[in-house]
Formats: C-alpha cells, structure tokens, sequence
C-alpha cells in the first residue's frame, strides 16, 4: 500500500510500504479521509517527543472496512465507519471504571513516544481494534467523519468542566478544537463567550462559530477586558487549547473566585503553576484528557445539522501531496483550518 512515513524528522516521504496485518479481533480499515492534527505538525521536528521515526502518523481518519478478524462479530466489509484515537485494553482497572481514556496500556494511532509504536492513518489502510469502532450515518461524508475526534476532544473538555446554563467561557487558543469548543459550548447554553488567540483569522472564525467577543492575549489590559464582559468578576471557566505556559497563566487569571480551568492543549511539558492563586481563590482545574465516548454524541449532532464541520475544513488533498501541506502548515503561525488528505 501507499503510505506517507516520517522517515526521520522533518522528512515525510510518500512511499510502497507493506499493508497491515491485523489480529482476530481487529479490521482493516480502507482509509478515505485523513486530517492533519495540529499534534502530527509539532511532532514532525521531534519537539514533542511522541513521533518518533519511522512512523506512519495521522489519527483523525474515517473509512470502510476491508476485512475483519475471525472474532469480529459486530463489523463487516463495506462498513462506513470511523474510530477513536485512543487504542485501550478492555480489561484495564480504568476501562471498567468507565475511563477508558486513562487505562495504563492505552496506545494513539499515529504515535510513537518510545514505549510504543502504533502507525496511524496517513496511509490506505490502518488496523485497528472492532471495540473502538462507530458507524457513520448515511448523512455524514467521510470528510465529516474525520472532523469528529477534534470535535469529540472539544466536547469531552466540556463534559469535564460540568458547565450550568448562562456560564461564562473564556477559550484560548482558537484552532480548531478552541473553534469546536466555541461551538459546543453555545449548543450547552453557554452565556457570555470569549475567545483569545493573536490570530486575526482565528479570531474571526471564533466570532463566526459563536464567540461573543474576541481578543488578542498581547494586549496589556487583557485581563480588564475579560472582567468587563463577566460582571467585574472573570469568567466562569476558562479552557486553555495552547498548552503553553503563558496561555496557561492566563487562563487561571481569567477565571473568577471558585472558577474552573479547564487544561486540553499540552505543547508544553511543564507550566508555571501559580499555586497561591490556586489556593486562595479556590480554583478547581482539571486535565482533559483526549476522548472518553463523545464519538456518538458528535457524530449525531453532525447528522442532526446541529453541528457545522465542513467550515472549519480548509483543503482536502490527495496523499500524495501530504508532505507538501506538512511543509506549509508548519510554517504558519497559526492553524488555517484542517487539511484533510485522502489516499
């Protein structure tokens, strides 16, 4: 089959490489759309620590099934499906405790951090475990499809955060997850909502997605402005999408007393954490962790008109010419929206 290998940092290439083999409890999933995560650009210099080569990236991904293992019940070839990132063991303490998310021996498609490898999407086929599979409606296309685990990560972060009706939000970092957070969080019954990102574009595609207000995190009276919105008090929860240090500090300083921070972007591996602020303000903050079981939820809101994908898709490419959109997506300064490769 064809696939698109980091060989080594910095180096993609499109290229022959052997179809996957899968288990009697996995299928082979013929690949229709892929997307290119904001985590697979980051990844490809080894800054992040968690691709490294040889690896076949890439884990926002729909298609149909080609064959199933001997002991695969539920799935048949011809099946339009899509699939968590997260591959997780059945019998792990935290699987049976309902956070699967979280199981000590989980794996992601497209990742290798030294423990493991897993070869992702980014190629014709994939192998991947029946348990982690969901149908696609009649409705949804296979560009959709692949805009569900972004969305999903959104919505999980949302679950977390336990938000009541007419709270206050504050989104930093308005890619595209912050974009499907902005989205989510106006179906919730969010109140006032505020996105903060540098970027023009970005900000604008917040206003677009439902955003009250958007402002830039260089500004010296960031944190005036964010009171002014929210009753001289801050917001009441703030989601950081970055992973930074600075965007993390600024999400705990927008939040009032007893707020909620809620951290989904992890670029950094350490933060400074302000802990007196922490303890005398009584925040809660949580750490959200990829998806736990949002797939149905978000697939039923696309099928349902409730929630718009197709505008955050920003080019649809062949495979082949994956490499290329790598170059061009890293050397922006901001997300442009998701390219989406088909092989």
């Amino acid at each position: 089959m064809k696939a698109l290998v980091l060989e080594s940092y910095n180096n993609l290439v499109y290229k022959d490489v052997a179809d996957p083999e899968i288990s009697s409890e996995e299928v082979l999933i013929k690949v229709m759309a892929c997307g290119i995560c904001g985590s697979d650009i980051h990844g490809l210099d080894g800054s992040t620590g968690r691709r490294i080569p040889p690896l076949i990236m890439g884990h926002e991904a729909s298609g149909i099934v080609a064959r199933a293992g001997s002991d695969v019940r539920d799935w048949k070839a011809g099946d339009r499906v899509t699939f968590d990132s997260t591959v997780y063991p059945l019998n792990d303490w935290f699987t049976l405790k309902g956070k699967y998310n979280l199981s000590d021996n989980r794996e992601v498609l497209g990742v290798s951090p030294g423990t493991y490898r897993r070869n992702g999407a980014f190629a014709e086929y994939v192998a991947v475990p029946q348990h982690i599979l969901y149908h696609i409606p009649d409705k949804v296309t296979f560009e959709q499809a692949a805009m569900v685990e972004a969305a999903a990560v959104a919505l999980h972060a949302i679950n977390l955060s336990g938000i009541k009706t007419g709270d206050s939000c504050v989104v930093l970092g308005a890619g595209t997850i912050g974009t499907f957070l902005i989205k989510l969080l106006r179906i919730a019954g969010a109140g006032k909502i505020i996105a903060i990102d540098n970027d023009n574009a970005s900000r604008d595609r917040a206003l677009k997605a439902g955003a009250d207000c958007t402002l830039p995190a260089e500004i010296d009276n960031l944190m005036e402005r964010i009171s002014e919105a929210t009753s001289s008090r801050g917001a009441d929860i703030s989601f950081e999408a970055v992973g930074r240090n600075e965007t993390f500090n600024l999400a705990v300083d927008a939040v009032r007393k007893g707020g909620k921070v809620v951290l989904i972007g992890n670029l950094s591996a350490e933060v400074n954490f302000p802990l007196q602020k922490a303890v005398t303000r009584e925040l809660s903050i949580f750490g959200s962790c990829a998806i736990c079981g949002e797939y149905e939820a978000i697939l039923q809101l696309i099928e349902r008109d409730r929630l718009m994908v197709d505008d955050q898709i920003y080019a649809v490419a062949p495979l082949s010419e994956g490499a290329d959109w790598f170059r061009k997506l890293y050397m922006m300064n901001s997300s442009p929206g998701k390219v989406i490769l088909i092989p």
